[in-house]
């Protein structure tokens, strides 16, 4: 069996740099440890923190193509972050000018949970501690 400790990050693909920099740093309030231009590459590379962790590596690309994200496609269904409250926390992305969805509750354990979408349409869920 591997040893496996974490997961170390997750590596997003992003069509349009600027705008899903702004939205994993200003509306999800991620740090950046790091952003370096791959000019061979004509591509970003930006590494995010959570908590002092680093969770994202965020990438741009030039016309890069499409993933189907919905309805339920293979590949990665969707990013989640612990919160609080779901309900404080989707407060203020509605300030922030982000459609959420509904909140949910899970039916396996009774934790209460929301969706957005990021830039890209890529799945993002905030699930309550």
């Amino acid at each position: 069996m591997l040893a496996l400790n974490k997961i170390h990050h997750i590596a997003i693909i992003c069509s349009d740099y600027e705008k899903s920099k702004h939205f994993y740093t200003h509306i999800l309030g991620l740090t950046i440890i790091q952003e370096i231009y791959r000019k061979e590459r004509d591509s970003f590379k930006l590494d995010l923190a959570l908590n002092g962790d680093y969770v994202v590596e965020l990438f741009s690309f030039p016309s890069p193509p499409q993933r189907p994200s919905r309805p339920e496609s293979c590949g990665l269904r969707h990013l989640a972050f612990e919160v609080d409250s779901v309900v404080v926390c989707r407060d203020e992305l509605i300030i922030e000018g982000i459609n959420c969805e509904t909140i949910r509750v899970d039916e396996f354990t009774g934790k209460r949970f929301f969706f957005i979408a990021d830039p890209d349409d890529l799945p993002v869920e905030f699930y309550e501690k």
